[in-house]
């Protein structure tokens, strides 16, 4: 068996061709501009191929209702080339072969949840802090989509006190997790990039309040089993520690579970980094192959 996936990201496309067994045959990258400029890049890569299905793993707002005639469309994105793009339609007719999508974090949630941070549970939540913030959500061994799909990043927060800024850079919402919380965010508040801040900068500690808030709200709402946290931001080592403190904090010993002992475990980094999105791409493309 031969799976296409494509990682449909803000800043680059990852696609990859794998195997029944999810090994990674061979990948390519490139940037993401226009449609019209993106396209037949990720087109000629899979292309000649002998594909026997597609997954795409792709960057939202995006339609994911199987019945309608635009799924597959990206839809009210901030990336305006992209808005309305049919996205589905594009690569079904190109490359004539089974093809599912789903949003990039439910794909890596879904990866790790098969071979990864969260294998052999049921529910898991996957985050990534980056340029954005997103979350993928498997509840009892199935994707969830909802309405529309959820957005993790923009539940809304109580603000630190000691915060310089007064409000998130989001412009739609006040105090939301990715205008609190997300890499600009951070540029925002302290005038440089996250990767040049200091373990000892206090920004951490700010950044670890906002990231609990958003695990406390995880597991008073869908009790998920593993909170799983990737993207750019999270390679600062000291995050996890303050994450877990936090979170201790703010749940108050009102949980009880073995699971709230050790939060280790329960608050984790993804251990499929940095292919999570493309194996889950190619699970995508796996089940529409099985669904033919």
């Amino acid at each position: 068996m031969r799976f296409g996936s494509l990682e449909a990201g803000g800043t680059k496309m990852v696609m990859g061709i794998l195997n029944e067994n999810m090994q990674i045959l061979r990948s390519t990258t490139c940037l993401t501009r226009t449609p019209e400029e993106t396209m037949p890049d990720i087109l000629d890569f899979f292309e000649g191929e002998h594909l026997d299905a597609v997954g795409i793993a792709t960057f939202g707002p995006v339609n994911l209702n199987e019945n309608s005639s635009e799924y597959g469309n990206i839809t009210s994105t901030p990336k305006l080339a992209w808005r309305n793009f049919p996205l589905y339609r594009t690569m079904v007719d190109t490359l004539k072969v089974p093809c599912l999508v789903d949003t990039d974090v439910n794909a890596a949630a879904l990866a790790e949840a098969t071979y990864g941070a969260a294998r052999n549970l049921n529910n898991c939540l996957y985050i990534t802090v980056g340029t954005g913030i997103g979350g993928g959500l498997l509840c009892e061994g199935k994707l969830v989509h909802g309405m529309l799909h959820p957005e993790w990043g923009h539940i809304p927060l109580s603000r630190h006190e000691d915060d310089p800024l007064t409000r998130g850079i989001c412009p739609y919402h006040t105090l939301c997790l990715e205008g609190l919380a997300s890499g600009p965010s951070i540029q925002n508040r302290w005038g440089v990039p996250a990767n040049e801040l200091l373990e000892d900068h206090r920004a951490w500690d700010l950044e670890a309040f906002y990231l609990a808030q958003l695990c406390v709200t995880a597991l008073m709402t869908v009790s998920t089993e593993r909170i799983i946290l990737g993207g750019g931001v999270m390679n600062q080592s000291v995050l996890f520690p303050k994450i877990r403190e936090k979170l201790s904090e703010m749940l108050g010993g009102y949980l009880q579970h073995p699971r709230i002992e050790n939060l280790e475990e329960l608050v984790c980094p993804p251990a499929l980094t940095p292919n999570s999105g493309l194996i889950g791409g190619a699970l995508l493309a796996k089940r529409a192959y099985e669904s033919t």
